[in-house]
């Protein structure tokens, strides 16, 4: 766990003028986002992926779709090119793990400096390259530190948010008949996931007292970390009210001065996700006892191992990715980037082909050459 708890040079771990400084780095670049842009390219990546399973009246919403639809939209808007974004998540889902986070760690942040070093040569209409022009002038260390942020909580809390909602739209027939009935809009249903137990990232925001000291009864030691539990916050019985639509006064995303500086652009990609799957497969159900469904351990996260899921079988769409364009990610006419990722394409397999052996494990390499 040390390696995701101790201290990093980044806006996290930081206050005052350097937080500041730190900060404006990444909210600058994320506001230069278009987010139309984001929302057609985000509905884009989502139409290719269902069309790789749509046919098979079978999947894995865990695996084939919320774990890479934030892939492919992230890397994209970071520019990152595949064999590098592979590295970024296999070090990044090893830190929440806790499964051999020392390499892990060592693994991320090399693949951030090649990232860095790769945009050096081959600046583009991107997050990277506009972090790395800021007028902050930040050292490539300094903006490798703020990319393992930006990149930390915009993939894996964010494939848990979409899988997390999915699963509580297959399980509680409350919630998903609010949504099917037009009472509860997608996004509200988001924050129905983040006010529960399932909240992407249950515990967090680690804190080290730099003293001895007292609160409410419990003596914390100057030094030991402070885990915040934003699951237990958030259930707490004194606020709870059974229903949350529309409340947004959880703490999932933080408060504060470090709420979380992609939130707007996270609600955007989960909620058109889960629309544009609903819009497809609208009669989707559990293939597995909601009982049987296994969680992926780990101390910080609150995660679907996988999400198998049965549905009358559906043709794939025939306006791919490739054919609709390139998205603009800035909302200035920007340069053009040759290293940018470009859309990803499909290879549809026929009707009937499914198969009941498990699926593979995915690297993003292989995601990004098959649209899976």
């Amino acid at each position: 766990m040390a390696p995701l708890m101790s201290f990093r040079p980044n806006a996290r771990h930081v206050d005052g003028e350097e937080h500041t400084r730190l900060r404006s780095v990444i909210t600058d670049s994320l506001d230069r986002v278009d987010h139309y842009e984001l929302r057609h390219y985000v509905e884009q990546s989502a139409d290719t992926l269902i069309n790789g399973f749509a046919p098979d009246g079978e999947a894995d919403l865990m695996g084939d779709y919320s774990k890479v639809l934030p892939l492919l939209v992230f890397l994209h808007l970071f520019g990152c090119p595949a064999d590098i974004g592979d590295r970024l998540v296999t070090g990044m889902t090893g830190l929440f793990d806790g499964v051999d986070a020392a390499n892990a760690n060592k693994l991320l942040r090399q693949a951030a400096m090649d990232l860095i070093a790769h945009k050096r040569e081959r600046p583009g209409s991107d997050v990277t390259s506009w972090m790395l022009s800021h007028p902050a002038k930040l050292s490539d260390e300094e903006v490798a530190h703020q990319l393992a942020l930006a990149l930390g909580a915009g993939t894996e809390p964010e494939q848990n948010l979409i899988a997390n909602a999915l699963r509580l739209l297959l399980v509680d027939d409350r919630f998903a008949g609010d949504l099917a009935g037009g009472s509860l809009p997608v996004e509200d249903s988001l924050d129905e996931v983040l006010w529960t137990t399932y909240t992407p990232l249950a515990n967090f925001s680690i804190h080290f007292p730099v003293q001895d000291t007292e609160l409410d009864g419990v003596r914390m030691r100057g030094g030991e970390p402070v885990v915040i539990s934003f699951a237990a916050a958030n259930t707490d019985p004194m606020l709870s009210t059974g229903h949350h639509a529309g409340n947004r006064a959880h703490l999932s995303w933080s408060a504060g001065p470090h709420t979380c500086p992609a939130k707007r652009q996270a609600r955007l990609i989960a909620t058109v996700a889960i629309e544009k799957l609903l819009d497809r497969l609208p009669d989707l159900e559990l293939a597995v006892p909601a009982e049987e469904i296994v969680w992926r351990p780990g101390p910080f996260h609150r995660a679907l191992a996988a999400l198998p899921v049965r549905f009358p079988p559906a043709a794939a769409i025939t306006e791919t990715v490739e054919n609709r364009g390139a998205c603009s990610w800035s909302n200035s006419p920007p340069a053009p980037s040759v290293s940018t990722l470009q859309a990803v394409t499909s290879t549809v397999k026929p009707s009937g082909s499914a198969t009941s052996a498990p699926r593979r494990g995915w690297s993003f390499p292989a995601v990004w050459k098959r649209g899976r």
